[in-house]
């Protein structure tokens, strides 16, 4: 077997494997398309910031609507979280990804409003009078599914909704977050702070969780 170092006295040879021995250069990271446009949106940008804004909005208010359990407080929420993103984007760091970032102000914000939240607003149940105080009047619709069918599909997503809000509020985050928006532990970790370990534990028991919860089991505290 011809050696490393025999190779490089055998002519043809040493230009061949040479470049074990090359001195290695550092890589340079280029940045992500996401850190360009924060970069020209901190500098005013409109357009790169609009551009930030639509690849965001969903994941951002699907979180808000999550952690707020109303629609339109969670609307509220998003618009004013893409507001402080704005405002901070001069201190994003482009060497880290920029949707845990987003989601960590957008989170931090909606748990600000849960501590100052008042009283739940009532509301009007939906088989009540209409607005004149006459009784609803329901129209049948013939090419309607059956209402066994849709009672059925109802109640299983019914029955998981009511497990997952069941569930203390990281756990329902990390639920949201992994389940839903599909963001990878790393991410997940970044945007709430904390450790990827403490992520897939609570994803972990979550998960054990909701298997109890809709087996009929009594879910713990």
């Amino acid at each position: 077997m011809v050696t490393a170092v025999a190779a490089l006295a055998v002519p043809g040879i040493g230009s061949r494997v040479s470049w074990l021995w090359r001195e290695e250069r550092p890589l340079v990271s280029l940045p992500t398309p996401e850190a360009v446009l924060a970069r020209s949106a901190s500098r005013g940008d409109q357009q790169a910031f609009a551009r930030l804004v639509e690849s965001h909005k969903r994941v951002v208010y699907g979180l808000c609507l999550r952690l707020l359990a109303d629609g339109e407080e969670a609307r509220d929420a998003a618009q004013e979280t893409f507001v402080r993103v704005f405002t901070a984007l001069h201190t994003f760091d482009p060497a880290q990804p920029f949707a845990p970032w987003v989601l960590r102000i957008a989170r931090n914000h909606c748990l600000d409003q849960l501590r100052r939240r008042t009283p739940e607003r009532q509301h009007l149940p939906l088989d009540g009078p209409d607005a004149d105080g006459e009784p609803r009047r329901e129209y049948a619709d013939p090419e309607a599914p059956r209402a066994d069918e849709v009672l059925a599909r109802a109640e299983a997503r019914g029955a998981l909704e009511a497990a997952v809000e069941a569930l203390p509020r990281n756990y329902r985050e990390v639920v949201h977050l992994f389940h839903v928006e599909h963001l990878s532990y790393k991410e997940i970790a970044a945007a709430m702070d904390v450790p990827i370990g403490t992520v897939m534990t609570w994803l972990h028991r979550a998960r054990a969780k909701l298997r109890q919860a809709l087996a009929g089991k009594e879910v713990a505290p």
